[in-house]
């Protein structure tokens, strides 16, 4: 199954008929790709999204960082725990967003780290950038 883990329900159907899924993203929100394929994302070496912070930071800056992580936790358990019923119900057993996204064969994420902050990635994504951009005559 090819798909967006945005939403889940592909992963869900991928899941139900035991076939492999492949994700094609730029990011997810909360950092739930970095939990889902046990990718490090330590808040003190990498900025956050609408931070305005770079890759170098002072103690502040990091704690800065890290609040502006907090959030986050929350606002994805309230977001995705209808998904996760669903889940639940439509596979008769129980299971977590992080947990569905886990089964990934492969991770195609448009990143770039000449736009985006170098993070540590696991060897199952791979960079993709620039396959949407159309060419300039």
């Amino acid at each position: 199954v090819f798909t967006d883990p945005f939403l889940p329900c592909g992963q869900i159907l991928a899941e139900h008929l035991a076939v492999p899924s492949v994700f094609f993203l730029q990011q997810m929100p909360c950092g739930l790709d970095s939990e889902a394929t046990q990718c490090p994302n330590p808040p003190s070496y990498i900025p956050r999204t609408f931070t305005g912070l770079t890759d170098r930071m002072n103690f502040l800056q990091r704690v800065k960082n890290m609040i502006f992580q907090l959030p986050n936790y929350f606002l994805c358990d309230f977001v995705y725990q209808p998904y996760a019923e669903l889940a639940s119900e439509f596979l008769h057993r129980e299971v977590t967003v992080p947990g569905l996204l886990r089964q990934a064969s492969l991770w195609l994420v448009k990143l770039d780290f000449v736009l985006h902050y170098p993070r540590p990635l696991m060897p199952n994504m791979i960079m993709i950038s620039g396959v949407n951009c159309a060419h300039k005559k």
